[in-house]
């Protein structure tokens, strides 16, 4: 049976990117398995003029080899759109224009194996054996890189509700009901309430937003922010005690799962025009947390317990749809199963995920794609430290640095130092 460098298991833009990385390094043997028919990002979030969140150099090559032919700007060079995209002058490219180009990459590599399931994966004493159904592959390391599941509270899970995952094949059926409540703080929250708000005068429903966050919280897109989307900050981070990480991780969550600024402006500015003609048939709480939901399925409405945190008062609401924006987790995937043993587990039954991205006890077999948060932070899900990650994950796969690895990028300095600084560098 042929043994592979490594098989990487799940196609999302991470492990697509690694797929990219390698297509023209004939001397790495990997292939890449997705049980999807072809690449597809997000598509139930598709809405019309919706922007990525990171510029268009956040592509999955190019901050890690900008010569590559498979740059976001060769994209639009090959399909004539380059010009245009200048003239547009936006760093931020559509989502669907962003998904466009992520299918263009695929379809040029042949690395990747599509309609193909892993059930499970063993070891045979010197390599993973990695099962679909159909055929096995072996390799002496994995990648894996299946994503994050939608999120759902379990005190929602019930009745006919539409995760945000889901939005657009149920939106026609959402604007078809008297009222629609979206639940949920960050981007897709909004935008989903924008593209519903858009049409309430069409429709007639009334539509509510519930965030359990004090405000409508922008995403800080300061520029010594971000330098925390850098190499010093993931060292820094993952030094610290798990509980510390774990705070960490609730309190920076405006820094990559609050909304954009322009977004926040333009449901405002929507709000505004349509106020002219009398009162807007819409309810915006913040501050406000789903404690309970009951489905009436003879009456075809939900039933919502509410909490004002910071009145401490409960209360209740109707509606007929329900559109849980409640985010996405990582999960630990069934095929892992025959081979726990080889991986290192964190004391919350996590993946303990080491600083250049692998869990295995031999600190070089496998390794992990946006499943680190609770290790590296808000880097993990950033698709501009995706090309980083990856390079880091391929001087892990073959032993030598294929792609340079940045090591130092940010003006400050994350922690204390090793040492007492000399006096000059302290201020009185």
């Amino acid at each position: 049976m042929r043994t592979y460098d490594f098989v990487a298991i799940g196609v999302g833009p991470f492990n697509l990117g690694l797929a990219a990385l390698t297509e023209d390094r004939p001397e790495i043997d990997g292939i890449f398995l997705e049980q999807r028919p072809d690449f597809d990002w997000h598509p139930g979030l598709m809405i019309d003029g919706v922007t990525i969140q990171v510029p268009f150099l956040a592509d999955l090559v190019t901050m890690a080899d900008p010569t590559s032919r498979f740059s976001f700007l060769n994209y639009l060079k090959q399909v004539g759109r380059l010009y245009p995209f200048y003239i547009r002058e936006s760093f931020f490219p559509l989502r669907a224009e962003y998904n466009a180009y992520c299918k263009w990459v695929a379809g040029q590599l042949r690395s990747i194996r599509w309609n193909t399931r892993v059930q499970t994966v063993t070891h045979d004493g010197e390599a993973y054996l990695v099962h679909t159904g159909g055929e096995t592959f072996r390799a002496r390391k994995l990648v894996l890189g299946i994503g994050t599941t939608p999120r759902v509270p379990a005190v929602a899970d019930q009745g006919p509700y539409v995760h945000s995952a889901d939005y657009l094949p149920n939106k026609e059926r959402l604007q078809s009901l008297d009222s629609i409540t979206v639940v949920g703080s960050g981007q897709s929250a909004a935008e989903i309430y924008h593209d519903l708000l858009a049409d309430i005068d069409t429709y007639g429903y009334h539509l509510s937003w519930i965030t359990r966050s004090p405000r409508y919280f922008p995403m800080e897109y300061t520029k010594l922010t971000l330098e925390m989307t850098s190499p010093e900050y993931i060292r820094y981070h993952h030094s610290l005690p798990m509980e510390t990480r774990d705070r960490l991780g609730r309190e920076q969550r405006n820094l990559y799962k609050g909304i954009s600024g322009d977004l926040v402006d333009a449901i405002y500015e929507t709000l505004y025009a349509k106020s002219l003609g009398g009162p807007v048939p819409t309810t915006l709480f913040p501050g406000v947390e789903l404690a309970g939901v009951i489905w009436d399925e003879a009456a075809g409405r939900y039933t919502l317990a509410l909490n004002h945190l910071e009145q401490g008062r409960s209360f209740t609401a109707g509606t007929q749809g329900l559109v849980l924006a409640t985010g996405y987790a990582a999960r630990v995937p069934s095929f892992l199963d025959p081979v726990r043993d080889r991986i290192n587990w964190d004391a919350r039954g996590r993946f303990d995920v080491a600083v250049d991205y692998s869990i295995d006890t031999a600190g070089d077999e496998i390794f992990v794609q946006n499943a680190e948060e609770h290790t590296h932070s808000l880097t993990a899900p950033d698709l501009g430290m995706g090309p980083y990650r990856n390079s880091v994950i391929l001087k892990g796969l073959t032993g030598r640095e294929i792609y340079p690895i940045e090591e130092r990028i940010a003006f400050q300095q994350f922690g204390a130092p090793t040492a007492d600084l000399p006096r000059h560098l302290v201020t009185s």
